[in-house]
């Protein structure tokens, strides 16, 4: 088997549609609206976000204030909190029946930590334990307006969103330019190698929103509806 290869499909009853991407794509607005969507067809749906596991949150935000996390803790550090996250809040839905509709999952750890230099096949074997989605959502976007959105929402781009841990550029938006590059370039890889479904940033809300209804519509076909939603915030 390819050191590399696809992890086999989940098998629960559920549905797992996964939205990766750069920040600033677009991908957390159209991961929203398709669930309050899918709620809407009476769907039992549950949403949930990188990095929404308590177990790590405090050792990630001191070692990232002292500048302590090496490529290598860092990869181990997101592992444990994505395992903790998968065990809690995306596998029993799943179980359940739930349409789970995840903002990033675990191929965000794949592009980072290879954009750091983490060896693949190492990063991919933490994470064998994650079962390959129904439909992986990848928004494609330049890196280019990607900065543009990020500079113009007035948020303020931190110091390992940007890749300074690297030693790219002195400068803090020629930095994020250049690792957003890497991960571009390593989403655009994979997007190959796993099948994700490539979805164009540059249209409209509507049209992608649009788009996004028309592929999850034959994977819920005669899918059981009912219950409310539930949200993992």
């Amino acid at each position: 088997m390819p050191a590399e290869s696809p992890s086999p499909t989940h098998g629960f009853p559920g549905r797992l549609f996964v939205f990766e991407g750069l920040d600033g794509s677009g991908k957390s607005t159209q991961a929203a609206l398709l669930g309050k969507w899918l709620q809407s067809q009476g769907y039992r749906v549950f949403f949930t976000e990188w990095n929404s596991s308590e177990l790590t949150a405090a050792t990630i935000r001191r070692g990232k204030k002292k500048n302590l996390l090496t490529p290598t803790t860092f990869s181990l550090l997101h592992a444990t909190d994505f395992a903790d996250r998968f065990e809690r809040k995306i596998l029993p839905p799943l179980r359940a029946g739930y349409v789970v509709v995840c903002d990033r999952y675990a191929y965000t750890a794949f592009v980072r930590d290879a954009a750091r230099g983490c060896d693949p096949a190492w990063v991919r074997n933490i994470y064998s334990f994650a079962p390959r989605p129904d439909l992986v959502f990848y928004f494609r976007v330049p890196v280019s307006v990607t900065l543009k959105r990020k500079i113009a929402s007035r948020l303020k781009i931190n110091y390992y969103e940007a890749g300074m841990d690297l030693g790219l550029s002195d400068d803090l938006h020629e930095s994020y330019a250049r690792f957003q590059g890497r991960l571009k370039q390593e989403y655009d890889r994979i997007s190959r190698t796993d099948d994700f479904t490539v979805i164009d940033s540059g249209r409209s809300v509507e049209a992608i929103q649009a788009a996004l209804r028309g592929h999850v519509g034959p994977i819920l076909q005669n899918f059981p509806t009912g219950e409310a939603l539930l949200h993992d915030g």
